[in-house]
């Protein structure tokens, strides 16, 4: 049979195309694109499928994707960025530069609790509806005034979407530009990445689709995934109960239960946290969304683009060295008050968790951001590795989805 993967594949790496491959040929797939850099060398730059359910239009090789929460990782790379040019001290009270967010006991809030999940905002105190969620200033007012769920510094919880309005807020008050804008001035302008897109490239974007909801223990099984337009797609599937000690095929019935209790019920943590602001008609396809390009999950980006941002992070290009260092190293290891699970993070970084699964050959240096239903971003400096893998059939957070797993030690073993 033809494969429908089209694209390059150094053969020293022909490990991730068949991968890629059995991805598609299981029924895994929609469309998906993946893209690995062995150090400044593109190794891989793979895509294939259907960019849209609807007009049945193909994937092309500049196909953008959602990457959901891979956009944190950029937020928190620009929030870094301003910090290494001595805006602010990460260490220091917002409050210097942040007056109002000392309402509410806040004021012992430091930058770097903003960029950890520390913030104690995980999620906003009355429903916002997309349209509001294109005034940055506004929302990030509204948390200012707000009271924590805990004290800053004292606890950690996955900031699902409130993190973009957080730390974006760094970068806003620093720079005086959005996230988007001071991301395509400063280390994007090469590259095919967007957080806020213009309408041409919206319209050439791949749509997302959700697959039915199947069996907790399952993948997202071929024939019996049934993709339909994400209209409420589950915002982050990415947080899937993957244990860094365990295969990720095994996952506690115990635990999966209480995570799907949890994410179903409108009062949990998981669930004010993940679904709000919502993304309104057409969901994660609304180009209310893509235009305002929210700093927590807002990115349109090619593979490659996506990528190649990871190559020049771990080439010195973005951020000097000692920071990339000193923001990788983990802040936060253990229970997150919003998912239930074990999750680490450094300043805006995942690293190898219960949220984050990773080879073996990965856990102890790897670092990046997984996003809802299945896309992953990573690098590893001790590797020289740098991966990103975008996919439009989103998996639901109960489902075992492992392509990107597959592809991630694919790519890990191919370098041995």
């Amino acid at each position: 049979m033809t494969s429908i993967v089209e694209g390059h594949c150094d053969p020293a790496f022909a490990a991730v195309r068949d991968a890629f491959e059995e991805n598609f040929a299981a029924g895994r797939e929609l469309g998906a694109a993946v893209a690995v850099y062995a150090g400044d060398r593109k190794v891989v730059d793979l895509w294939g499928g259907i960019a849209d359910r609807r007009t049945g239009r193909a994937w092309l090789p500049g196909t953008p994707c959602f990457g959901f929460s891979c956009t944190k990782a950029i937020t928190a790379t620009a929030a870094l960025l301003l910090a290494e040019r001595g805006a602010y001290e990460l260490d220091g009270p917002v409050t210097d530069w942040w007056p109002e967010f000392g309402a509410a006991g806040k004021d012992g809030t430091t930058a770097a609790h903003l960029l950890s999940h520390q913030a104690g905002l995980p999620a906003f105190a009355r429903p916002v509806q997309a349209e509001e969620a294109a005034d940055p200033a506004s929302l990030a007012a509204e948390l200012a005034a707000q009271k924590p769920e805990w004290t800053p510094g004292e606890a950690h919880g996955y900031h699902a979407l409130t993190y973009g309005w957080l730390a974006g807020e760094i970068v806003r008050r620093h720079s005086g530009r959005t996230v988007g804008a001071f991301v395509r001035d400063e280390f994007a302008r090469d590259l095919d990445l967007w957080i806020g897109a213009p309408d041409d490239v919206i319209e050439r974007s791949a749509k997302m689709s959700a697959g039915r909801r199947v069996g907790a223990t399952s993948e997202a099984r071929g024939s019996d995934t049934q993709p339909h337009e994400a209209d409420t797609p589950p915002h982050e599937a990415d947080t899937r109960p993957h244990s860094a000690a365990t295969s990720p095929r095994s996952l506690p019935d115990d635990l999966l239960g209480r995570l799907a209790a949890a994410f179903f019920d409108p009062e949990s943590a998981m669930n004010r946290a993940l679904n709000n602001p919502h993304p309104g008609k057409g969901g994660y396809n609304n180009p209310v969304v893509l235009r305002a390009g929210w700093p927590s999950a807002g990115m349109l980006a090619t593979a490659p683009a996506l990528a190649a941002f990871y190559r020049d992070l771990l080439a010195g290009r973005i951020l000097r060295p000692e920071t990339l260092r000193d923001a990788i190293r983990p802040r936060v290891s253990g229970p997150d008050r919003t998912m239930l699970v074990d999750s680490t993070f450094g300043l805006g970084f995942m690293r190898p968790a219960q949220t984050f699964f990773t080879p073996e050959a990965a856990r102890e240096s790897a670092f990046g951001h997984t996003g809802a239903g299945g896309a992953i971003s990573l690098a590893d400096p001790d590797a020289g590795l740098a991966l990103a893998y975008l996919p439009n059939l989103m998996s639901h957070m109960a489902t075992g989805d492992l392509r990107a797993y597959r592809l991630t030690e694919a790519a890990y073993a191919s370098l041995t």
